[in-house]
């Protein structure tokens, strides 16, 4: 059975439609994020499943149970719908000490004092944050109060958690630090959870599937390798990862005449329909090297930028400037004469 089922979700504030007709499953134990740019439609998603927003039409079930039903006129509340919720804010209380931070929604469950404290040392124990348990929370750094969110959204052992943007306001060492620790705990608790940003980054790394969104709709549902291996549309190859995008028109189902006369091989998905006139090869994918084979481009180096883990240059070629990411070995001199090589496997077809 999937933990949450969307079918159809409007979402409207006045005549705007924040959310278009969105629909998705989760399944048992799953973890799935929704990713997009700033007003694509996705906290509003999320919140909508947490009962903190209204639609205006479509249903939202958990656990076969229908939360939300615009055909059947049912709205079950938030505090009855038995998900728990991490924010970007944290929401920890400063004036209170790390236990009972976490044992607040239990004591508005009316636990007993017993498993109100197993509850809670069960839950610091699993955000290694027992230790620090009689600590005052104004006193914790920006991670420690993520842990502390954390281990009060599942101490009451929650259906689902919903998570909007936790890491948003961690530094960049921290984030990555606690995107490991999220997913290993995720993993442990066999958690369903759906989990909101739009670090590109950070979705593929600790994801299930993601969903990506724009604009009030869903672009493209697909594990992390999917979404970056076999983009279907311009804006999901432009927006997940680091792509060129070559313009032209297909002469037949896999061959690909780019704008400048060169000839490409080319991967077409499913759903295409055979009059696209894009495709998306990644930057991490092409080499600096002739091989045997076909896609290949002779070019000149126009700029070179040094990253750190990689080599970004920027090469001329017949179709245009393409970027290319390369390790940082054997550095290339601007103006040198190179050919670029990449398989038709990554050279994959947009749809129109």
């Amino acid at each position: 059975m999937n933990r949450i089922e969307l079918e159809d979700l409007v979402i409207r504030y006045g005549g705007t439609v924040a959310v278009n007709g969105v629909s998705f499953e989760v399944g048992r134990g799953e973890h799935v994020t929704l990713l997009g740019p700033s007003g694509c439609g996705k906290t509003t998603t999320l919140r909508a499943i947490a009962g903190l927003e209204q639609p205006a039409g479509g249903s939202i079930r958990i656990d076969g149970r229908a939360m939300f039903d615009a055909a059947g006129r049912k709205n079950v509340p938030a505090e009855q719908r038995g998900v728990s919720m991490v924010f970007q804010s944290y929401a920890v209380w400063p004036h209170m000490s790390v236990f009972d931070n976490v044992a607040y929604g239990l004591r508005v469950r009316k636990q007993s004092k017993a498993d109100i404290a197993a509850n809670v040392e069960r839950a610091l124990a699993l955000v290694q944050m027992k230790h620090l348990a009689d600590r005052s929370a104004s006193k914790l750094s920006g991670g420690q109060q993520q842990r502390v969110a954390l281990a009060r959204a599942i101490a009451f052992s929650p259906t689902v958690v919903l998570f909007d943007e936790p890491l948003s306001n961690l530094d960049a060492k921290l984030r990555a630090e606690m995107r490991v620790e999220l997913r290993e705990l995720q993993r442990r608790l066999d958690i369903t959870s759906v989990y909101v940003t739009h670090d590109q980054e950070e979705a593929l790394a600790i994801s299930d599937r993601v969903i990506v969104m724009n604009v009030g709709v869903i672009e493209q549902i697909g594990t992390s390798e999917e979404i970056y291996n076999r983009p279907r549309s311009r804006f999901v190859a432009d927006f997940v990862g680091s792509a060129n995008i070559i313009r032209g028109r297909l002469t037949d189902r896999t061959t690909f005449e780019a704008e400048g006369g060169a000839i490409l091989q080319v991967t077409a998905p499913p759903g295409t329909h055979g009059h696209e006139t894009e495709v998306a090869v990644r930057t991490a994918y092409i080499e600096i090297a002739p091989r045997s084979g076909n896609n290949q481009l002779v070019g000149t180096v126009r700029q070179r930028m040094f990253h750190g883990d990689f080599v970004q240059y920027v090469v001329e070629c017949s179709c245009g400037q393409l970027i290319v990411r390369r390790p940082p070995t054997n550095l290339l001199e601007e103006g040198a004469q190179v050919t670029l090589s990449f398989s038709p496997e990554h050279t994959v077809l947009l749809q129109s």
